[in-house]
């Protein structure tokens, strides 16, 4: 379906999960998770002020948008930061990402 996009999550568990994600509301990787009740704190609301959302990104890399210099000072703050990490409130859900897959990052 059009603006419309699969992001398949891997949970804590090891388990991987598809989600159906709409690409024409402007809607954050991180919103997405919130909504689908996976355990992510985002505490600061998605201003890349705390990374509780992180995701470590397993497949479609390549799709993404540069990293910017406040996610990067950010990620930057994790001990076990992996250089395929990312916040997923800094990543806006757009049409390029259909069948991204995530990995929800650290023990929650």
């Amino acid at each position: 379906m059009e603006n419309t996009i699969t992001v398949f999550v891997e949970d804590r568990n090891g388990t991987v999960n598809p989600l159906e994600a709409p690409t024409d509301m402007s809607l954050s990787l991180m919103e997405l998770l919130v909504a689908n009740e996976y355990d992510v704190l985002a505490t600061c609301g998605g201003m890349a002020l705390c990374a509780t959302c992180c995701v470590d990104v397993l497949e479609g890399e390549e799709t993404l948008e540069a990293m910017s210099d406040d996610e990067y000072a950010m990620l930057d703050t994790l001990p076990d930061l992996l250089p395929n990490s990312r916040l997923a409130c800094q990543l806006k859900l757009n049409n390029k990402m259909h069948n991204l897959k995530v990995r929800l990052h650290g023990e929650g």
